[in-house]
């Protein structure tokens, strides 16, 4: 993309510097005892009829004093600041067939669960599995290292915090409008870089017919809305295909401010989730990251975290490029790891 080419700087909610949106009250919410106890009749009510959480379902999982409160969370994520943090979640005190299906049967809420790997699964478990993330075919979520700040591929990406570590394994968010709009205006040579497609690893999880990589733009403009798509370890570990498109210089440095500006206390901030916390985080104007943790040695009180990808109904708009690695387009029927159905599934257990 030429310079004179950029779209103007983005405005609006989505677009906010961290220092400032943190302190802000109305992207945070806690449930209240009657909140609670509808969530574990619900969560109880499916179980009791199907103990497969992948069957929960919408309409299955009611909520009628709650429904008008996700549909809220739902606008602020799709049109708003793109981050909501759901707390109070009573983890410790139910089993965890419970709270995988409260916070499974909460998500059907916001959008539909899409599969996280090439094994189906549409309940993810973020823990150390003891993986080196030096292997092309890990992903990083499997290990105890930091993640540096990417996006998922789904529309929103939810995270039900069961354990936490010892120390370590904060949580960090930014706006990706504001970065474009600091380059926009700092760089604009560099934004306009961000625009050309870029290779990024499936690091092992190819569907079949398709490349080991995805060539997608970090910065998207479409339908008059900014999404972006980031994973800078994948994207540099792309270029040991030799078919992949070689980075020049100028997009290496793009790339290394986009960086520094996602890793800038400036326009960044972090939060801890607690046992029982749930944070909901919309992929196409947000970028999140995971700080490096240890463990504690009980393997009993090692981090663990459940995390949805899910696709919405309502969401926005994106450009057909985006079908290379969301497999569609279709709001509601896009994004994840493109396993077929027939493998989808809810484990509550990692594999």
């Amino acid at each position: 993309m030429q310079i004179e080419q950029l779209p103007l700087a983005i405005t609006g909610r989505s677009a906010w510097f961290g220092p400032q949106f943190s302190q802000a009250t109305d992207w945070q919410v806690r449930l209240t005892d009657a909140e609670i106890l509808e969530i574990e009749r619900a969560a109880r009510r499916c179980l009791d009829d199907n103990p497969d959480i992948a069957a929960i379902s919408r309409n299955r999982f009611d909520l009628p004093t709650l429904a008008p409160t996700l549909r809220a969370i739902h606008r602020e994520l799709i049109d708003g600041g793109g981050v909501m943090l759901v707390r109070g979640l009573p983890v410790n005190d139910w089993p965890l067939a419970v709270s995988a299906a409260a916070f499974y049967g909460l998500g059907m809420h916001l959008g539909n669960a899409r599969p996280q790997n090439a094994k189906g699964h549409l309940l993810g478990h973020v823990i150390d599995m003891g993986l080196r993330s030096d292997d092309p075919n890990v992903r990083i979520y499997q290990t105890h290292e930091r993640q540096t700040f990417h996006t998922d591929s789904c529309d929103i990406v939810g995270l039900l915090c069961l354990q936490q570590a010892k120390s370590g394994g904060d949580s960090a968010i930014v706006s990706s409008n504001t970065i474009y709009n600091v380059m926009r205006h700092e760089c604009p040579a560099l934004a306009a870089a961000l625009f050309d497609p870029i290779a990024t690893d499936r690091r092992g999880e190819v569907p079949p017919g398709q490349k080991p990589y995805f060539e997608i733009p970090v910065f998207n403009w479409h339908a008059g809305l900014m999404s972006s798509i980031y994973q800078r370890q994948y994207i540099d570990s792309a270029q040991r295909f030799p078919d992949a498109m070689r980075l020049t210089p100028l997009h290496v440095e793009a790339l290394d401010r986009f960086d520094a500006l996602a890793n800038d206390t400036r326009l960044n901030f972090l939060m801890r989730l607690a046992p029982g916390d749930m944070q909901f985080v919309h992929n196409h104007t947000l970028l999140h990251d995971r700080t490096a943790f240890e463990d504690d040695p009980d393997p009993a009180r090692r981090r663990h975290l459940l995390r949805l990808w899910l696709s919405s109904p309502d969401a926005r708009a994106l450009p057909p490029v985006f079908a290379q690695r969301y497999g569609s387009v279709v709001p509601g029927e896009r994004g994840g790891g493109l396993a077929p159905a027939s493998l989808w599934s809810a484990p509550l257990a990692p594999a």
